[in-house]
This record gives C-alpha cells, sequence and structure tokens, in this order.
C-alpha cells in the first residue's frame, strides 16, 4: 500500500508512523539500527505490504491495470487505494483528511535525523506538495501514477494506465471497499501483538 495507508495504519503512534514510513527505504538488516519502536513500525508495513499482496480483491485488482503495465499493476493499485481512502467518508471528512496529513508532516520533521536518504530527499517534496491530501484528487492521483512510472525500469509513461484506472473506476473502488475493511483489522492485530 502506498503513504495514506501506511500512515493511516500507524493507529497515531509516532514511533511506529516513521517505521512505517520509511520501509521501503530500509533494507534487509539496517533495520536493526533503529530503536524496537521504529522497528515495530518497519515490520507492521511489511506485513500490511505481505497481506495486501495476497488478498485476493488486490489480485482481481491488478487485472484491471495489467493491461497497460503488467507486472507493476501492484504498485499502481497500492497509489489507488490511497485514492479511495482519502476520500472514504468512513475514515475522513475532507477537513480532517487535510489535518492528519499535516499531522503526519509535521511527526516526520521530528524524525529527520533517523530518515534514510532517500526518504529525506524525497521528504520536503511530499510536504510542499501535500501528496497524502492530494490523493484525493484525480490530479494528484494522476501526478502519483507519473511517479511510480518514473521509477519503474520498463515503462515509458503512465498516460495508458491512468485512462484504465478512469475507465474502471467504479470497479476498482469496490475493490477498495472489500479490501480496506480487513487490511485494517489485520494491521490492528499486528499491532496489538506488538506492543
Amino acid at each position: 500500500m502506498n503513504y495514506l495507508a501506511h500512515a493511516y495504519l500507524s493507529f497515531n503512534q509516532p514511533e511506529i508512523l516513521a517505521g512505517n514510513m520509511i520501509s521501503d527505504f530500509i533494507k534487509g538488516k539496517k533495520r536493526f539500527d533503529f530503536n524496537k519502536d521504529i522497528q515495530k513500525g518497519i515490520m507492521l508495513h511489511r506485513s500490511i505490504d505481505a497481506f495486501t499482496d495476497a488478498h485476493e480483491t488486490t489480485k482481481q485488482a491488478k487485472q484491471f491495470l495489467k493491461p497497460a503495465v503488467g507486472l507493476y499493476a501492484g504498485a499502481f493499485i497500492d497509489v489507488a487505494y490511497d485514492h479511495f481512502l482519502a476520500l472514504d467518508k468512513n475514515e475522513f471528512t475532507d477537513e480532517s483528511l487535510v489535518q492528519f496529513s499535516l499531522n503526519v508532516y509535521t511527526t516526520l520533521d521530528n524524525f529527520q535525523s533517523i530518515l534514510p536518504g532517500n526518504f529525506a530527499r524525497m521528504f520536503p517534496y511530499m510536504k510542499s506538495d501535500n501528496w497524502l491530501y492530494n490523493y484525493s484528487t484525480l490530479n494528484g492521483i494522476e501526478k502519483s501514477f507519473n511517479g511510480v512510472a518514473r521509477r519503474a525500469k520498463y515503462l515509458e509513461d503512465s498516460r495508458s494506465v491512468f485512462e484504465l484506472f478512469q475507465k474502471n473506476y467504479t470497479a476498482l473502488k469496490e475493490c477498495y471497499e472489500d479490501f480496506f475493511i480487513d487490511v485494517k483489522r489485520f494491521a490492528y492485530k499486528e499491532f496489538i501483538a506488538m506492543n
């Protein structure tokens, strides 16, 4: 899953949030360089990713985007899930999404000294362009799709996958609705088990 969901599934715990957000930038045993609570966030992130990838609804959702991006469909579904989470009235109002996003940036500012290099270089753009809030807009999702395509080795651009996203919008939203209840429950159980 992408940044909004990982932030949200950190259950308002600052060190869990920091670990959850930097996890993709920490390889192997490097996680042991951090304190126990940040390590918990790193491991929570990895558990959520494994659960997401194995979930039948995610596998189904990927099929809508595979014609355009093949094996990269999962990365784009992560972004799509963040879009639907941002708009999910069971989780956020527009106002609470604004506040949540600002709180995440403020919290991460307090962990500047431990942010891995690649994340630290990206973080100012995340803040200034307000990625977390802008997942709620189609323009924000289009930009996020462009970012995924830029980082992918074999993709030239994201236009075709964004078109498929729009064409299958309702079906993808239904996938999110089926999936998010399960991942939220799973993440909370994992979080409790770690404490």
